[in-house]
């Protein structure tokens, strides 16, 4: 749930305690329903089978010990108090991590990168201080294509494992909670009643998925408070009742003991701890619905103590109590009088744990598909009002489906645990590697504080994940099998995008070729608006070259449109838009850039339709009043080399220019968008598209004056868009097939030939995606050799 939508741009102010306790308590729904419910299965996985609680009580305060530790040093200490302060705008998890890295540093994979999109409000660039440590760091990783490959990896591979945990989490954790039933029926009735309850608690939860969360999420934090409390009260009674000397085993001195005692079998025994911290990355992750203080305050004040005295509640219950190991859980510390309201409270903190991090995969892939790492899915937004609440058909079935099938082929907490921990865990190493970068590159700290972070909190997370390695045959297969093919696939697709572009930058046709368009060649242009969609940002796309080809004629009014996405999580509206002319004025043809950040909603197609036509008008406008000399540049930062009419672009805001003002201003423009003091005017500054190395000025001074000429050359303008707005719009799209070229490799023949098509040819296409009207579509296909 996405209740923070648009604060990244926001003036910042500062929240009242009130605000922030609010949001801390709204937080326990959407941000720790993952994390409180694991006190359900983490000594039950633990005690599995690897080692044996023993009259000694050796191993369960040995356990103990390394819970309390692992708690206060993952989640606490990591988290709450460094990790959550590399924050992107106020947005969390790996990809944000990822743009901050390459906003910083050029090591982004990404096509039509512009010298403009650093002009972005949101992109907040800290000049760095003098440091010949961090700058060698920032050379190699520039200088080193493969390195920049092997980012993307490794961002690739923690986003798989996220999405491997939102397949695993609902699992565990619905079963765990299901699996109290066992206290109060016979052996032979619980096997055959806990599997089918938990499918079908499954497949209700993801049948309701497609209604979104806001029906239900307002009883989310009040079902998580409730169990907080419930297991608070229960460890205090567990404490008091039965060892209250139980808190002497949170000493460091009794994890020693324990690996002394358990060897071997303690060390794998650490891949059923560590699920105490699953659901300790959405803190990061959910960081963007929220804030960095409510976070905080939830986790240190509720969430933590919480935690701990269920643990800690448990192990007392156990020293007391040398059951058998299929004995050893969370139920039975819970006294027969309340086990049953305990039950209920336990499956619906379950349900709240599984949803945020079903709604987590979806809000993830969608970042993916928006950076051009995923394939085109269906995106559907449950809520208009709150931002962020997506639901994604296709991913949601084959969750349910996988999630079945995971409950019915494991039938133990044990095997779920293993793969659930070793998901978990890959995910908190690459959070902690590119932390590490973000530490050098962003924050300008000596690379020697990110060796330190590094090796600090990546020892502790490899000690945890070479413990769930070694359970590869008993479950940890799963998660690495699913990231190996979600990697695959993804890095499939971004190459295969990438590849695509450069065909169609080696493959663009020159402004005179447009421009030489004509009744001479038989060419006539016909009433209404053509958008031509490409991702070049300069020049003339092939496709349109190949349409004009087959079809000798073009609308009146043609826009070539481009629709990128930036390493930013948001985009203002008042500066999405990038506008400007391709040729001169009575050729009618335009260039429209559309910006988006990769958590930004895509606009419908109607909205958009509109809103181009309206930002057009609005370019008319500003371009005719600055040629006639209302707007005077007194600062010129035009590249020499260039048609002006191909690389001059302006940001265009969210209201109209309304005639010339009767006033005189002088303004200083700076790096975002800026107002051009018009009546009207919300956001406007000029944009210089330039090639790598040539510089921009970072300011510009502009100059209004009044003048009556010319008004009718504008007027005819617009009434010419107006006009073929009335005419009706066309949409026209490429329709690729892409082919490896002669003498390629075996692997890019498989990857492309075999892999990239058979994706493009089952997943949504460009005009789903853009959902553009049956009717109005133009595809033109085109045949890509790479």
């Amino acid at each position: 749930m996405d209740l923070g939508y648009g604060k990244c741009w926001s003036s910042p102010k500062k929240d009242s305690w009130k605000a922030t306790m609010l949001l801390a308590y709204q937080s326990l729904g959407v941000v720790y329903g993952d994390l409180s419910i694991s006190p359900l299965y983490v000594y039950k996985s633990t005690f599995a089978e690897d080692i044996h609680h023993s009259e000694t009580n050796e191993e369960i305060f040995g356990v103990l010990s390394f819970v309390f530790w692992t708690l206060t040093l993952v989640p606490l200490c990591k988290y709450v108090f460094i990790v959550l302060r590399a924050d992107d705008n106020g947005e969390g998890g790996t990809f944000a991590l990822y743009t901050l890295i390459c906003r910083h540093a050029r090591v982004s994979l990404l096509p039509n990168r512009q010298v403009a999109d650093e002009a972005l409000s949101t992109y907040k660039l800290e000049p760095p201080p003098a440091s010949k440590n961090s700058s060698r760091v920032k050379m190699v990783l520039e200088n080193h294509k493969s390195l920049h490959t092997a980012l993307l990896l490794l961002v690739l591979l923690g986003t798989c494992m996220v999405i491997g945990d939102g397949l695993l989490t609902p699992a565990i954790s619905v079963f765990s909670a299901v699996s109290g039933l066992e206290l109060s029926m016979s052996k032979d009735h619980h096997q055959y009643a806990v599997i089918p309850i938990t499918c079908f608690i499954l497949v209700c939860l993801f049948a309701l998925q497609h209604y979104g969360t806001h029906r239900i999420g307002f009883c989310f934090a009040p079902i998580v408070f409730t169990w907080l409390l419930c297991i608070s009260a229960l460890g205090l009674y567990n404490i008091f009742h039965w060892n209250p000397h139980v808190y002497q085993a949170l000493s460091p001195t009794y994890m020693i003991r324990f690996l002394k005692k358990t060897g071997k079998g303690g060390w794998m025994s650490l891949g059923g701890i560590l699920l105490c911290i699953t659901g300790s990355e959405a803190m990061f992750a959910d960081l963007g619905h929220f804030s960095y203080t409510a976070i905080q305050i939830a986790f240190t004040f509720l969430v933590y103590p919480a935690l701990t005295l269920a643990y800690m509640g448990q192990a007392a219950y156990l020293s007391k109590h040398h059951h058998t190991i299929h004995k050893i859980g969370f139920y039975v510390s819970v006294p027969e009088t309340v086990r049953w309201p305990v039950l209920v409270v336990a499956i619906l903190a379950s349900v709240v744990g599984s949803q945020a991090i079903i709604s987590g995969t979806f809000s993830i892939i969608n970042q993916s598909q928006s950076l051009g790492c995923f394939p085109r899915v269906k995106v559907i937004h449950t809520n208009e009002k709150i931002h962020g609440q997506i639901y994604i058909p296709e991913i949601n079935w084959m969750l349910m489906v996988l999630c079945i099938a995971v409950t019915i082929g494991f039938r133990d907490i044990k095997h779920m645990g293993n793969a659930s921990g070793l998901a978990v865990m890959a995910v908190m190493l690459v959070t902690t590697c590119l932390t590490s970068l973000v530490i050098i590159l962003c924050w300008h700290k000596p690379p020697l504080v990110a060796l330190c972070f590094l090796l600090f909190f990546g020892s502790i997370e490899l000690l945890y994940f070479s413990a769930s390695l070694i359970k590869f045959l008993e479950g940890a297969w799963l998660p690495i099998l699913l990231a190996l093919f979600l990697v695959t696939v993804m890095f499939v697709w971004h190459y295969a995008t990438i590849k695509k572009y450069e065909f169609d930058l080696h493959n663009k046709v020159s402004l005179e070729w447009l421009l030489a368009l004509g009744p001479t060649l038989g060419i006539a242009r016909v009433p209404g608006i053509g958008l031509v969609f490409t991702d070049l940002t300069s020049g003339i796309p092939a496709n349109f070259s190949r349409f004009v080809t087959n079809l000798p004629a073009f609308h009146r009014i043609l826009v070539f449109v481009c629709i990128k996405s930036v390493p930013v999580p948001f985009v203002p509206p008042a500066e999405r838009y990038l506008i400007g002319r391709v040729g001169p004025a009575t050729h009618r043809s335009y260039r429209c850039i559309v910006r988006y950040g990769y958590r930004d909603v895509h606009q419908d197609v109607d909205s958009f339709e509109s809103q181009l036509v309206s930002r057009l008008a609005d370019f008319i406008r500003y371009d005719w009043c600055k040629a006639r000399g209302f707007i005077i540049d007194t600062v010129s930062n035009e590249d020499d080399g260039a048609s002006s009419s191909e690389c001059r672009l302006a940001v265009i805001g969210t209201v109209g220019l309304v005639g010339p003002p009767a006033f005189e201003v002088e303004d200083s423009v700076g790096p975002t968008s800026v107002s051009v003091c018009f009546q009207t005017v919300d956001s406007v500054s000029d944009v210089i598209e330039m090639e790598e190395g040539v510089c921009v000025s970072d300011e510009r001074r502009v100059r209004f004056a009044s003048t009556e000429d010319g008004e009718s050359e504008m007027e005819e303008e617009l009434h010419d868009l107006y006009e073929a707005q009335q005419a009706g719009t066309a949409f026209i799209l490429g329709h690729s097939h892409v082919r490896a070229k002669q003498g390629s490799s075996v692997f890019k023949r498989l990857a492309i030939n075999l892999g990239y098509n058979f994706l493009r040819r089952n997943c949504r296409g460009a005009d789903v995606s853009l959902k553009v009207p049956p009717a109005s579509l133009l595809e033109v296909g085109m045949v890509y050799i790479v």
